[in-house]
């Protein structure tokens, strides 16, 4: 009986090992790799100061479209909006904010105080919007190109080499 007892918690010691170690072994950082190349889907979103609904189907007008997920509350959002605003002056970009569970009131100050670099400004309640993006959190950047296909990602605020490097890829 002491055998089986002590083959049972063996065997029970082992399976806790390898499960912890398999465990150990996964990716644990998130990466927006998987999502260069994928399309966009079409989905119409509601405007945040406005009654009309945006569709993603629009994106096939532009060039290339830079999508930012920020709201107002993000300290992030606030350090990279600059870039956004020295970004909005390139003629074959078009920048659109999606506003991530914030107040409209807020965003708009927020808006009001920095300037508005957005040509349509869609408001992201729930976050649910950023999920159908593949997105992680705020801030959160996706170039998208006229297929409606992400060719870029940035995880965090974009700094003057993410802003050089967007450059690049919109000429």
């Amino acid at each position: 009986m002491r055998k089986v007892i002590f083959s049972l918690s063996l065997v029970l010691v082992l399976f806790i090992i390898v499960i912890f170690s398999l465990g150990l072994k996964t990716k644990k950082i998130y990466d927006t790799k998987d999502l260069i190349g994928k399309k966009i889907s079409t989905l119409d979103l509601k405007l945040l100061n406005d009654d009309k609904i945006f569709n993603t189907a629009e994106l096939k007008k532009n060039n290339f479209t830079l999508i930012n997920f920020w709201a107002s509350w993000c300290a992030p959002c606030r350090k990279e909006h600059k870039h956004l605003i020295s970004l909005s002056k390139t003629k074959n970009l078009k920048i659109i904010g999606i506003n991530f569970k914030d107040e409209k009131s807020k965003a708009n100050k927020f808006l009001k105080d920095l300037g508005n670099p957005f040509s349509n400004i869609i408001i992201d309640k729930k976050g649910i919007i950023a999920i159908e993006f593949g997105g992680y959190g705020i801030t959160e950047t996706f170039i998208i190109n006229k297929e409606k296909k992400i060719i870029k990602t940035y995880i965090g605020n974009l700094t003057e080499e993410s802003l050089k490097e967007i450059n690049l890829i919109i000429k």
